[in-house]
């Protein structure tokens, strides 16, 4: 972690002195390893510190709304754009200091702000498949050569898995896409959390994983026996997010962790620490992955993905409850 902290020598300058001290409290579905090397920095940086509660994505934003009357929380930090956008009244609009170093594809949310971004892939394990086994395309993760060999996490638990089955339907439409990924989830294993299904792809207790490019990549660059495939069929490659919750009872400290997490230092060290893209216009996305313009990829419409979101997610639950997941 030596190049972290290099990294954030200068990341001081971007924060206004005047404003240090007090606390920010943070809802979080970010990794816990994420959160224990970029909170420290954060805190020596500001002089702030961070009060933050590890939740899954769902669950960040369900007590959110639950709170919104009294908002205990200042900052949702890195939950699924479209559960973000579909609670937008909870969120209050902010425009960051560097707002005009943000990619343009990334100013895309109601009263929420790209973070990072992300991407759907399959991550396979490569003593227990050989590269003609695997598979190429979301369709192919219906074959019965896969039956309890895919690792996934619970769509109506996690963000990321929510956002895997929307791409699915996005591909193939309601109908079709129902019967795809219906077929997906008779092979599947469901993890506890979406951070533990890479883990279990390189440990070979499944064959087959699907999870975001950044902890597949992790994995990869850890010397594992995994390998990386992008869906031929196509995959979305959206923003992560992070808000102000209305209310904020420490507002100007949450205004600076968005601050802090939008610099290019932290978004330097996202990229070259935790292999994330960056939203930044002046941030070179991760060395070792493909360019955008090789993978296929889809335009995410958060606001059908949010507005979609009740409908999909009462269908998993039928489905994984008839299959006993």
């Amino acid at each position: 972690m030596k190049r972290v902290f290099l990294a954030l020598f200068c990341v001081a300058a971007v924060m206004s002195a005047a404003a240090a001290g007090g606390q920010v409290v943070v809802y979080t579905a970010h990794e816990e390893s994420i959160i224990n090397a970029l909170v420290p920095m954060f805190e020596k940086d500001t002089g702030i510190k961070v009060n933050y509660v590890k939740l899954a994505s769902g669950d960040v934003i369900k007590r959110a709304k639950a709170e919104a009357g009294n908002p205990q929380a200042d900052v949702i930090w890195s939950i699924g754009g479209e559960q973000l956008e579909g609670d937008s009244q909870i969120l209050q609009a902010y425009q960051p200091k560097d707002w005009d170093k943000i990619a343009p594809v990334y100013k895309v949310g109601t009263n929420w702000l790209a973070y990072t971004g992300i991407m759907n892939v399959f991550i396979v394990n490569t003593k227990m498949l050989k590269p003609e086994q695997y598979p190429q395309k979301w369709t192919d993760l219906m074959s019965t050569r896969f039956k309890k060999s895919i690792s996934s996490a619970r769509a109506d638990k996690s963000g990321s898995s929510y956002m895997q089955l929307a791409n699915v339907m996005l591909i193939y439409g309601d109908k079709q896409g129902w019967d795809v990924y219906g077929g997906i989830m008779k092979n599947m294993v469901i993890a506890t959390s979406s951070g533990a299904v890479p883990k279990f792809v390189n440990d070979g207790e499944q064959a087959i994983g699907i999870t975001l490019e950044d902890n597949a990549f992790r994995f990869v660059q850890g010397g594992g026996p995994v390998a990386i495939v992008y869906p031929k069929d196509g995959t979305v490659a959206p923003a992560d997010g992070m808000a102000i919750l209305k209310g904020a009872p420490n507002l100007a400290n949450a205004k600076i962790f968005i601050d802090w997490c939008l610099s290019k230092p932290v978004q330097e060290i996202l990229v070259k620490e935790m292999a994330r893209r960056p939203v930044r216009i002046d941030v070179a996305s991760p060395a070792g992955l493909p360019a955008m313009t090789e993978i296929k990829v889809l335009p995410y419409d958060f606001g059908w993905a949010s507005k979609n979101k009740p409908d999909y997610v009462k269908k998993f639950n039928d489905i994984a409850m008839d299959l006993g997941l």
